[in-house]
């Protein structure tokens, strides 16, 4: 059985991500990038798909933490016979990908076992491996890429592994250093001083997480998910990746299994709006300088997301080697959801920019002539049919989100027109944005459920309605808002959590179930506090805020039934939701 998501922490060099396990096994990492294939795939696989673990080889007990304010991990291992720590860094700012684990002492004496598997492509390469020529080592090669890992006591092979038994003391230490670089180049040189890199390391995430200018309410849970987002940042292009890793199942042994190690424009708006009130503004900027760069090109065309540099082309493959987790295959790499069209990422996009003007930051003129050919497009389709914000693989609908987005793209189209003296065609844009909100009270709503409903002419809900105070469509006194939160709580809440949707006569196209996804609870907390049900909101924030793990991670949804999270891991729209939750912000009020 794989071990559960919660047993695994994150560590990150904001460029690639690698998960932890309790055991002291890394299951998974992409070098050099996010979206790179994995050298280790154990997560998704079997330790023949590529894994590194150092424990003790006895019966221990774990405790681990992240140094505060920082991505990297402390693990202590206490054994019958003394005790020890594990530190995991991936280094910052480092000319090639590295990788340090350095085990140190503490009391009595620990034997250790190394177990090393090196697997390239996702674990279907078995590279070559050789002993370093000084006995530094090993590297290790297959194709374009090569790893060498720096190594203080002998290393062996065996049965295509690389193994190692040592112990350490009480103040004895010993760093492994392991380095990525194209086969083609020579090897980078061993590190002089690991403990040096990782004191550099932790005082570069120091650093950043001092910028913090929120200190509010429950401020220490706020800065670890504003570190993850961080910690999902491709810095070179300022991409937020969803998730670092792909077909993490939504149900345990079924088919919803997706990449998500791709920058959603969905989340354009969350994570600016996280970002911002927590004073990030250079990454904000660079998040909005990613987005102008991905969305170049005629509105058609305008993709749902986009790969880390921007890329168009994110072709959908199925890697038939791999068990999956959990036995959860497919196992699939590329996502076709970017064929989708959604009318909601034009009114995501539209109060980016918004959002961003009112928090100082300048656009160019290319920006706001983007903008306007967003706005066209939105007046001469909204009306259409669309895959809508859960990117269903069924037949299009006429979601009420989607309308509701066209609206807000229209609307703070109107806005930023208005505040910064941008030309347009403002009576228009206003005659089509009224239009629009007509329409949708008048075909979204159900006065019978006293509720909005999920698609035109329909009974269902979902909980992306909720997201309809956010963007200011309605006040939350509404009597039809206070209505649909009530409405999404009665028929989606299960357990003391809330589903997307029922997937009655699989509306989405796809078969078998999901769990409670996390950042629609927090949206739910969020509107409670809105309206008033102060204590209620309260005790759902502490609810979800119990499902973390022990190092501060949330997972995109959690299982009731199997105690356990679910998807890919960790989410960073759950982070964006919790964050957003605590500060209690919501788009400016116009």
């Amino acid at each position: 059985m794989s071990h559960p998501l919660e047993d695994y922490a994150l560590i990150s060099n904001c460029h690639s991500a690698a998960l932890v396990g309790k055991n002291g096994s890394i299951d998974w990492l992409c070098f050099p990038c996010f979206d790179s294939p994995a050298c280790f795939a154990k997560l998704l696989g079997t330790h023949d798909n590529g894994c590194w673990q150092i424990h003790p080889k006895k019966q221990y007990e774990t405790k681990r933490s992240y140094f505060k304010d920082t991505m990297v991990l402390e693990t202590i291992f206490t054994t019958p016979t003394g005790s020890c720590r594990l530190i995991d860094c991936m280094l910052m700012e480092h000319e090639s990908p590295t990788l340090i684990r350095s085990i140190e002492g503490i009391a009595g004496e620990v034997d250790l076992e190394f177990k090393l598997t090196m697997r390239f492509d996702y674990g279907s390469i078995i590279p070559w491996v050789r002993r370093n020529p000084d006995g530094s080592g090993i590297t290790a090669i297959a194709g374009p890429e090569a790893i060498t890992i720096y190594s203080p006591i002998p290393l062996h092979g065996k049965n295509m592994h690389t193994e190692a038994a040592f112990k350490v003391r009480a103040t004895e230490k010993a760093s492994f250093v392991l380095h990525w670089y194209p086969s083609h180049l020579c090897a980078p040189p061993t590190l002089s001083d690991p403990d040096q890199q990782i004191l550099k390391t932790i005082s570069w995430w120091k650093n950043w997480s001092s910028q913090c200018t929120y200190h509010g309410f429950d401020e220490e849970a706020v800065k670890r998910s504003l570190l993850t987002l961080k910690a999902l940042n491709y810095e070179p292009t300022g991409a937020i990746v969803a998730a670092p890793t792909t077909s993490l199942p939504e149900e345990l042994g079924g088919v919803r299994n997706w990449d998500y190690r791709y920058g959603w424009i969905r989340d354009s708006s969350f994570t600016l709006l996280a970002l911002l009130s927590a004073g990030y503004k250079e990454e904000a900027i660079q998040w909005n300088k990613w987005l102008l760069r991905a969305v170049a090109g005629t509105p058609s065309q305008m993709n749902i997301m986009y790969g880390i540099r921007a890329e168009r082309r994110l072709t959908e493959l199925e890697l038939e080697w791999l068990v999956g987790y959990e036995n959860s295959t497919p196992v699939r790499i590329g996502n076709d959801a970017y064929t989708q069209f959604q009318l909601d990422v034009y009114g995501e996009f539209l109060a980016s920019i918004y959002l961003a003007q009112v928090n100082g930051i300048t656009l160019n003129d290319n920006t706001w002539r983007i903008a306007k050919k967003m706005i066209a497009f939105v007046c001469e389709n909204w009306m259409m049919p669309d895959e809508g914000i859960w990117e269903i693989r069924g037949p299009r609908k006429h979601f009420t989100h989607s309308k509701v987005m066209a609206w807000v793209a229209l609307h703070y189209g109107i806005e930023s027109a208005q505040e910064f003296n941008l030309s347009c065609n403002i009576n228009e844009w206003i005659k089509i944005r009224d239009i629009i909100h007509q329409d949708i009270c008048q075909n979204g709503f159900d006065p019978e459920l006293n509720s909005f409903v999920q698609y035109y002419g329909s009974k269902e809900l979902d909980a992306s309605l909720l997201l309809l105070t956010h963007f200011g469509f309605l006040p939350p006194e509404d009597p039809r808002m206070i209505g649909t939160i009530e409405a999404v709580q009665k028929y989606l809440m299960k357990d003391g959590l809330l589903l997307r949707y029922i997937n009655k006569n699989h509306i989405d196209g796809l078969p078998g179930l999901e769990g409670s996804f996390i950042a629609c609870s927090f949206w739910l907390v969020r509107n409670l506090n809105l309206i008033g049900r102060c204590d209620e909101a309260m005790e759902l924030y502490t609810y979800l805020q119990s499902l973390r793990n022990d190092v501060g991670l949330f997972a995109e949804e959690y299982s009731v039934v199997h105690k356990r999270m679910l998807g890919n891991y960790p989410q960073a729209l759950s982070h964006i939701a919790h964050i957003n939750a605590a500060m209690g912000y919501q788009l400016p009020k116009t």
